[in-house]
């Protein structure tokens, strides 16, 4: 009985994954249009410099002195 139950609980887990993995969104497919209107907007503002934001530092640790 609990070798049925085991084998049962395997088959529902691999056959859940399996339907899981074929899931997506319907926004993965490329379109055409859209693709060619992002172009177009692009070489509009081929001239323009693009703004990046200065990196960053990270603080250095500083180890604390004991005082004895």
């Amino acid at each position: 009985m609990r070798r049925c139950l085991m084998i049962g609980l395997a088959l529902i887990a691999l056959c859940g994954t399996s339907t899981l993995a074929l899931a997506r969104p319907p926004t993965v497919m490329t379109s055409p249009g859209y693709d060619r209107r992002l172009q177009e907007s692009r070489s509009q503002l081929g001239g323009s410099p693009v703004v990046t934001p200065a990196p960053v530092a990270k603080p250095k640790r500083v180890k604390k002195k004991r005082a004895d």
